[in-house]
């Protein structure tokens, strides 16, 4: 038996997150999900700093959901960051946002993103999407060997 996923969700909206997490739900994705509300708080996590410092409470995410739109340090600086470090480069990061821009998507995908997903607007839409995204990345995406 494997042992569930660890996603983290790095998002600034409060509905947002919640509606991420009651699609999770709907879908019954076992997953364990970690939310960060700032770019800071993302990259102090997956660095395992301060409060993340305990990789038994707070793991490696297996996968990453990235809203691009934050206040700080926003998710195109978390971006270059993780893919350019060794030991995080091969965790794969879903843009997901409302950015339908063409340039946000350009930057994105030059930057190391495994996957640009544009957030639907309708709940049904986005209970599809997290469908999905459970399907292909945590089922059926055979994961990179990690650094050591």
């Amino acid at each position: 038996m494997t042992k569930p996923a660890t996603i983290l969700l790095v998002e600034d909206q409060r509905m947002d997150i919640e509606l991420t997490l009651n699609a999770f739900r709907e879908a019954r994705l076992a997953n364990n999900i970690r939310v960060a509300t700032t770019g800071e708080e993302a990259l102090a996590y997956v660095w395992g700093e301060g409060e993340f410092s305990d990789r038994k409470t707070h793991p490696l995410p297996d996968l990453i959901l990235l809203d691009l739109k934050m206040p700080g340090i926003d998710g195109f600086e978390v971006l270059k960051q993780l893919k350019e470090a060794d030991k995080l480069k091969r965790i794969p990061v879903i843009i997901l946002t409302s950015s339908k821009e063409e340039g946000d998507r350009a930057v994105s995908y030059d930057l190391g993103a495994n996957s640009y997903l544009v957030k639907p607007v309708s709940f049904d839409g986005f209970l599809h999407t997290v469908k999905e995204i459970g399907e292909y990345w945590v089922v059926l995406n055979v994961k990179p060997p990690m650094e050591k």
